[in-house]
């Protein structure tokens, strides 16, 4: 995956895949076997680590679904995003910026996650 835009993209399909086979085949894709996922809620490491971390987001967020929230930046092998948590069409609910650092293979090795807005009590 050279193009980093279409990277973030499969990066958002894996946080929306709600198959577990179809999840774990886009985490496999897009991240390395050691990958490295960081927020202030969770820090967690490897494949499966990753697909059960979105499972139980999933599971908190029931109908939701990640967006782009604009263009991506990048540079070298690093890459920042916003992404959108809510219902299509509505003003999101969750608002995150993640910076992610890509691996020689171009899979993510790395996600630091920030969270913008959030709603209370989470």
């Amino acid at each position: 995956m050279s193009d980093i835009n279409e990277l973030v993209e499969r990066y958002l399909s894996a946080w929306n895949a709600t198959d577990p086979s179809a999840r774990a085949a886009l985490v496999a894709e897009v991240f390395t076997e050691d990958a490295e996922y960081i927020d202030p809620l969770v820090s967690v490491r490897g494949h499966d680590g990753l697909a059960a971390t979105i499972a139980a987001v999933q599971g908190q967020f029931a109908g939701l679904e990640f967006s782009s929230g604009g263009a991506v930046d990048a540079h070298h092998n690093i890459a920042r995003f916003t992404w959108n948590l809510g219902r299509p069409g509505a003003e999101p609910l969750v608002i995150g910026f993640d910076v992610a650092v890509l691996a020689e293979d171009g899979r993510i090795s790395q996600v630091h996650g920030f969270l913008d807005q959030v709603p209370a009590g989470l």
